[in-house]
């Protein structure tokens, strides 16, 4: 019976990353293609925006920027969910140690150098996000890493 309650949690581990990552994937798209749009204004450009231009109103040069740099973020937002997703339906799946250590090392890698950039700069709103996307990505693997010990 606990060996049961050991594969469901890893299961469940594993459908947790996925949603995880499906869903930062699926922001990758938003970024790129709506981030001039109201709701995106709305969520993101009204909490962003203020800490680097001081009046809410854009030049067309400086938005025209938005637009690119957004469109490239996204873009690469995409291109890391698909990566990850592919090494947690295969290799973590599968329990092979490297796929643990790449997530948890690249996650880290990135949180230690976007957290501070986004600290320094005062773009709290991003801070707050890394911290919620760390969570919800180390906490699937800290429940899951004696399973990789065993291999």
């Amino acid at each position: 019976m606990l060996r049961g309650v050991e594969v469901n949690k890893f299961s469940i581990c594993v459908l947790w990353l996925k949603i995880v990552i499906v869903l930062f994937a699926f922001l990758g798209i938003v970024i790129a293609l709506f981030n001039q749009t109201a709701i995106f204004k709305a969520m993101f450009n009204n909490q962003i925006n203020p800490v680097f231009w001081y009046n809410l109103e854009l030049s067309v040069e400086s938005m025209r920027f938005q637009q690119w740099i957004y469109g490239l973020l996204g873009a690469t937002c995409l291109m890391v969910g698909i990566l990850i997703y592919f090494i947690i339906k295969n290799a973590y799946a599968k329990k092979e140690k490297w796929a643990w250590k790449c997530l948890f090392y690249s996650v880290l890698a990135w949180f230690v150098i976007d957290e501070p950039i986004s600290i320094y700069y005062r773009v709290y709103f991003n801070a707050i996000f890394n911290l919620i996307l760390l969570i919800a990505v180390l906490t699937p693997l800290f429940l899951t890493v004696n399973d990789f010990k065993k291999r």
